[in-house]
């Protein structure tokens, strides 16, 4: 069967709109918008490019299927909400005028392949295996390093750090300035073996008892532990060492944390068998001076409220923002 020239260049046009058609969908498909920020759009091609490092991570690891969806859902949100903050810190360095020149970033660049040890074409080398060729590569950091001056503007420049806040901070951590307390102490242990019978457990403890009575009636601690203990520093007078409270067991940190030096506990029921603590000194390690820590705890509180601050800021941004997430 033979077709007319007319018919032909029908069915020729048809395929050529059908193609066309399938074209524009793909395309549709690929870069369709997944989010608006104001009068901006974040495209699906923008968001695949974000996630497509940790995506082949989360699929490296074996995860069930169940548990895989779940943490590439979990990904996509949180990339998703990190590029309508970048959107928006993005618009705020427009409208404030914010610039950085090539030669700031050149030497960005320069300190980045300085560190690594990298060379020029070793650079290249690694952002092509990350898909990115090295002029995208120069706008991503000329973006970070607005974004970095948009937050020293609007953020870090309005931050005080006075010296109330570095001394009631100081006053707040006596663990990490003040020094660490020790109580020197020497002991008087009877053994009690755990599987012994109760006869035996009580013969121990009134033991004990007949000891901590004549200690009382004055006898030095240090002779009646050589006598009497059974614990191996019993010719050394039951010296038992230094220690700070919190290294101690529960039963002897109650025993021992309100004698004064020179006095001794009650007897102590502890896993060792029954003891009687004697306290010979209290050490009181030297603190750390304000002046000395004044630099450290300043930094420290400095990036404590750039981070809340910065939060609280951006917050602000994306309530005043007209934003609108396509799912």
């Amino acid at each position: 069967m033979k077709l007319n020239g007319k018919k032909l260049q029908i069915h020729s046009i048809c395929a050529a709109v059908l193609l066309i058609a399938a074209a524009a969908y793909a395309s549709e498909v690929v870069d369709r918008v997944v989010a608006v920020v104001n009068d901006e759009v974040i495209s699906l091609f923008e968001l695949n490019q974000a996630i497509k490092p940790y995506q082949e991570k989360i699929r490296e690891m074996g995860y069930p299927d169940d548990k895989e969806r779940e943490m590439l859902f979990k990904l996509r949100e949180d990339a998703i909400n990190k590029l309508i903050e970048q959107k928006i810190t993005d618009q705020e360095v427009k409208r404030l005028n914010i610039s950085v020149g090539e030669k700031e970033i050149d030497a960005s660049i320069e300190r980045i392949k300085e560190v690594n040890y990298m060379t020029d074409e070793q650079l290249r080398t690694a952002l092509s295996k990350e898909g990115m060729s090295l002029e995208e590569y120069r706008n991503k950091m000329r973006e970070e390093i607005l974004r970095a001056r948009l937050a020293n503007m609007e953020v870090k420049s309005k931050i005080v750090i006075t010296n109330e806040d570095i001394k009631a901070y100081y006053n707040k951590n006596p663990d990490k300035y003040g020094g660490e307390t020790k109580y020197h102490l020497r002991h008087i242990l009877k053994k009690s073996l755990s599987f012994g019978s109760q006869l035996q457990k009580n013969a121990s403890r009134f033991e004990m008892q007949d000891i901590l009575a004549k200690l009382k009636k004055g006898e030095p601690f240090e002779k009646a532990a050589a006598k009497y203990s059974d614990a191996q520093s019993a010719s050394e007078g039951g010296e038992l060492g230094t220690f700070s409270l919190n290294s101690l067991s529960t039963q002897i940190r109650d025993a021992v944390k309100n004698l004064k030096p020179g006095e001794f506990s009650d007897v102590v029921d502890t896993e060792q068998g029954y003891q009687i603590f004697f306290l010979q000194e209290i050490v009181a390690a030297k603190g750390k001076a304000i002046e000395d820590v004044k630099p450290e705890i300043e930094e420290k509180l400095y990036k404590e409220i750039v981070e809340q601050k910065f939060r609280t800021w951006l917050e602000d941004l994306r309530r005043k923002a007209h934003i609108r997430i396509i799912k």
